[in-house]
């Protein structure tokens, strides 16, 4: 972990051409906890509104027994269907040469696992949204399996640091912010963060390994914490920074895996067994942290 002049210095920049443009309000700054989170006020149950969608789009329909399931249709040169569920739903990619029928079909021969998939989802997503993050000065942020605590204090200008020893990150806030661009500050950081740790964690068991890879980048895609091409490009998401390091290090060993395999096979896991013998265990503790962890960023 860096120093926090470094960060700060580094992100200040951002901040200085990031609020630029804002107008700042002439309203006297409110009272410690900044960005005090409004009461709770019980939500009216409405019907969503359904969109327009183009004759085009890939989401379907299928009744599973007394479920109805809307899923997401993506083809492509596989030759075997694949499922896979996340919080916006079932996602399924079929090869180009079947028909919707035969798609269907195939979808009502998994119907027990889709379903039970589906409703375990969305009950843990329900209770992740039951505690969200507040941001006010004091807040708790996961941070590498631990917590750190958010600092927010009135400031000319804005500023961004980490106080290793206090485990505090510091944001000053100047007149007029607002909780989105608060968040967006506090999101720079975080991959500021992961850019650092995961250069450090891929090239340690690169080393082990014994592979290279040609170019990292993040991602914040929903539905996977890692990718690895063929080209040797690896993508990982910068919310693994709320995580152990244990964990970060198993998705880095799976991606740089596929290095050497490019599947999940029997070979696969046994190379990422050679320098992560616990990956079942790991596996395990990802998703049950996942589970459990409040929705920080929205």
């Amino acid at each position: 972990m860096t120093s926090a002049p470094k960060n700060a210095s580094q992100l200040e920049l951002f901040a200085q051409d990031f609020f630029a443009a804002l107008e700042p309000a002439p309203r006297p700054l409110p009272h410690q906890p900044l960005f005090k989170a409004p009461p709770q006020v019980e939500p009216v149950p409405l019907l969503p509104l359904q969109p327009l969608q183009p004759l085009s789009s890939p989401k379907r329909q299928i009744q599973l027994g007394s479920h109805t399931v809307e899923y997401e249709l993506k083809r492509s040169a596989r030759r075997t269907i694949g499922f896979m569920i996340d919080d916006a739903g079932l996602h399924v990619t079929a090869p180009k040469r079947l028909t919707l029928s035969e798609i269907d079909n195939a979808i009502r021969a998994k119907q027990r696992w889709i379903v039970t998939k589906l409703l375990e989802r969305g009950e843990r997503r329900a209770i992740r949204e039951e505690k969200p993050v507040a941001w006010v000065d004091g807040a708790r942020l996961p941070y590498m399996g631990g917590e750190i605590t958010l600092r927010l204090e009135p400031a000319a200008r804005s500023h961004c640091y980490f106080d290793a020893v206090l485990q505090e990150l510091n944001v000053g806030v100047v007149p007029g912010l607002q909780e989105w661009q608060l968040q967006e500050r506090v999101r720079l950081w975080f991959e500021s963060q992961a850019k650092k740790v995961f250069r450090e964690r891929l090239d340690h068991y690169a080393q082990k390994m014994g592979v290279s890879y040609n170019a990292f980048a993040l991602t914040s895609a929903g539905t996977r914490w890692g990718s690895c091409t063929v080209q040797g490009h690896i993508r990982l998401n910068w919310r693994l920074m709320h995580y152990p390091l244990a964990l970060i290090d198993y998705v880095v060993a799976h991606e740089l895996a596929h290095l050497r395999e490019m599947n999940h096979s029997p070979r696969f896991w046994a190379t990422v067994g050679t320098v992560y013998p616990d990956y079942e265990g790991a596996k395990a503790a990802l998703k049950k942290r996942s589970a459990e962890l409040p929705i920080v960023f929205a």
